[in-house]
């Protein structure tokens, strides 16, 4: 710390960490459309600081330390005041338990994460990454203004998303990360092809598409652990037989 600290960086998680505090004070002024936008808003900031970092070799302990508090509040005391505040309120309790779920299961997967960090598949995350949770609370909040939907509408499928999102950010469920190298690698035409379609499409329907991305992204783990469970169970059994194996020989 008496060396200092990487600006650039951190000023990008310094507007991370803005953008969930003003998301709150949309909330709180009934606002909920703006702070769905913050919470957006927080999500791009999150993922450029590491990137920045990254490619002007500034990346460091503090950094670290300082995103994941920053992700606390924007993706985890953020999006769950905004849900409670906009469609768990009339529950009760168990209303803003879910808001509170939300929050501590957030805190728990960027606790898991970075003591993890060093040791699992840079191409997996192991459970629901943060900001993915959080923005698709944020694209709920804009689903329903885009249709006209009051959040009166269907409040018990809500509460249970939130519910579901929390467990699944604490599972051992994996989620792609889009850190695979080959990813920057030379790729086929028709794939820039179908990307520059995919934009248009995002472009006419924004807030449609956003929300379709993002409930595929949180589905797409629950599928593919179902789909990879018989052959891990294989996996086991073969790895369990060896393990016994090699005790009789010893």
């Amino acid at each position: 710390m008496r060396k200092g600290i990487y600006i650039l960086p951190n000023l990008f998680t310094a507007g991370s960490l803005f953008a969930g505090f003003y998301c709150m004070v949309s909330t709180v002024n009934s606002d909920y459309r703006t702070a769905a936008l913050w919470i957006l808003a927080s999500s791009i900031f999150d993922g450029l600081d590491g990137k920045v970092a990254r490619l002007t070799g500034t990346a460091s302990k503090f950094g670290v330390e300082f995103d994941s508090l920053a992700d606390v509040v924007s993706f985890g005391a953020a999006p769950g005041l905004l849900m409670y505040c906009w469609a768990l309120k009339p529950f009760g309790r168990l209303g803003w338990l879910a808001g509170f779920l939300f929050l501590a299961c957030a805190a728990l997967r960027l606790a898991r994460f970075n003591v993890q960090v060093e040791t699992v598949e840079s191409k997996r995350f192991v459970g629901l990454p943060t900001p993915a949770a959080a923005s698709m609370v944020s694209a709920t909040v804009l689903f329903f203004y885009h249709m006209g939907w009051p959040a009166s509408y269907n409040k018990l499928a809500i509460l249970v998303l939130i519910y579901f999102l929390a467990l699944l950010m604490v599972s051992n469920v994996k989620y792609y990360s889009f850190k695979d190298p080959s990813l920057i690698k030379r790729q086929p035409f028709a794939l820039l092809v179908l990307a520059v379609l995919l934009l248009i499409v995002i472009a006419a329907e924004p807030v449609i598409m956003l929300f379709t991305i993002f409930i595929c992204y949180i589905l797409s783990g629950p599928i593919g652990f179902v789909i990879t469970y018989p052959r891990r169970r294989r996996l086991e059994r073969a790895m369990h037989r060896g393990h016994e194996g090699m005790k009789k020989n010893q």
